[in-house]
């Protein structure tokens, strides 16, 4: 049986409920799932069969919210799903009895006010701030992930599936299948995939699509997670975007392009600016730099995220830009023209998209309205320099831990209002329990090197 038309689900900006419901029988669609996240950037979703599509398009399905992290108390659970009719796609590969389809959702109160602790709604709180200042933020997500074989019991191992490394080929890259299998189902669900390949580490992949406004980009990369995850299973392997799941090799980054457009043209461009990039490229990379360390929390939210952090494995650690140099927090890329742009490559892929790019967005225009200064770029590569020639360049450190990272969050102001109260802190305290919990383990590497000895 063919798949649906590509053409169908491609654009469906302006569609109505009358045209999702008829594209879903047309299709013949049986389920539908309708998605969302959780503060923790989890994906979640209620399945429904065809007879309840329409009530589910009136925003009138309803759902237990105390039951996911961080929504709501067991007082006040009732939630609702508002979708949003533009995100319908249909998940190729299933027969005709069985066709699945998805609408992302938008979560609401049952009065049909929007929800608090919804992580897309914080992303479209920062895109209306930004809308209201005449921009639009463009972004482009690069998630890298790990293949791993299934263990005895059928579990996730950290067994790689090949030893191959950056840009190998067959026989030494054993996930090319895999790879071109998520692709294809990526473009029968309407994604423009520029490059797939095999990274750096053992098992790892990375697979680049293109870049978009800010909410569809969170969309797809929430789209993206699913579909590598559930590939992945269909070839007998376990997908994992744990940010550094293996001692000693490099670990996996979200690394973020970044630019803001007016009236259709990029607001990062001048021909006659300082390294032809605008004052207004200048400012948010100023803001970007100045809520690094505060925005860590939400970019890096694993007690396993700072473990990618650390010196020797291509992972940035110090707050400065520069265009050619990779050791920095930002890089400018070197197109220039409609490509300008700024890439933030701290982010891992643990990260919630939605909350990531709220904050990074947030942080951005923060440096628009204060004017703050982008600094000199650093050209130098910073892992060699001396703490004494960092401290001189006013070079900073990212957090050390997840601990240092909720410290920071906590500090700033601007981070924390960008999410809102309800996010913010309960975000916080999810992580500060993750940290108490991390802490008071017993590893094998303690052990290894306490036990006998003392």
């Amino acid at each position: 049986m063919a798949g649906p038309s590509r053409s169908l689900l491609t654009d469906l900006s302006g569609a109505t409920k009358a045209d999702v419901l008829a594209l879903a029988a047309s299709h013949s669609v049986r389920y539908l799932r309708l998605m969302f996240t959780d503060i923790l950037g989890v994906n979640k979703n209620v399945e429904i069969p065809a007879s309840q599509f329409a009530k589910a398009l009136d925003g009138d399905i309803m759902f237990d919210g105390s039951s996911i992290e961080g929504f709501v108390r067991i007082e006040e659970s009732d939630m609702l799903l508002t979708p949003d009719l533009s995100t319908f796609r249909i998940f190729p590969g299933a027969d005709e009895r069985n066709r699945v389809a998805r609408l992302i959702c938008d979560i609401s109160t049952p009065d049909g006010v929007p929800f608090g602790g919804d992580p897309r709604g914080a992303l479209k709180r920062q895109v209306a701030r930004a809308k209201a200042l005449g921009y639009t933020m463009n972004a482009g997500m690069e998630a890298e992930f790990f293949l791993f074989k299934l263990g005895p019991d059928g579990g996730p191992s950290t067994a790689t599936h090949d030893v191959g490394s950056y840009f190998d080929l067959t026989p030494v890259d054993q996930g090319e299948d895999a790879r071109r299998a998520i692709v294809d189902v990526l473009e029968q669900m309407g994604f423009e995939i520029e490059a797939a390949h095999h990274e750096v580490a053992h098992g790892q992949h990375e697979i680049d699509f293109r870049y978009a406004d800010a909410l569809t980009t969170a969309d797809n990369l929430a789209t993206f997670r699913f579909v590598v995850r559930d590939v992945a299973k269909k070839f007998g392997m376990h997908a994992s975007f744990m940010p550094k799941p293996i001692f000693g090799q490099n670990g996996s980054g979200m690394h973020t392009h970044q630019s803001l457009f007016r009236d259709g043209k990029n607001a990062f461009y001048d021909a006659t600016g300082a390294y032809e990039m605008s004052a207004v490229a200048h400012h948010y990379i100023g803001g970007l730099l100045n809520h690094a360390r505060g925005m860590c929390a939400i970019t890096n939210p694993l007690v396993n995220s700072y473990k990618r952090l650390v010196p020797g494995f291509e992972a940035p650690i110090n707050v400065a830009w520069s265009m050619r140099n990779r050791s920095p927090l930002i890089r400018v890329p070197a197109r220039r023209g409609t490509g300008t742009r700024v890439e933030l490559r701290s982010p891992d892929p643990s990260a919630n998209p939605y909350l990531a790019l709220a904050v990074m967005l947030a942080a951005g225009l923060d440096g628009l309205e204060t004017e703050a200064s982008s600094r000199e770029p650093v050209s130098e590569n910073i892992w060699e320099m001396s703490h004494r020639e960092k401290r001189r360049l006013k070079i900073d450190d990212l957090p050390h831990d997840l601990d240092e990272a909720c410290d920071e969050f906590e500090k700033d102001d601007v981070m924390q209002s960008a999410l809102g109260e309800h996010i913010a802190s309960h975000f916080l305290a999810a992580k500060r329990q993750e940290w108490r919990e991390y802490i008071t383990q017993v590893s094998p590497w303690e052990l290894e090197n306490y036990l006998a000895k003392y």
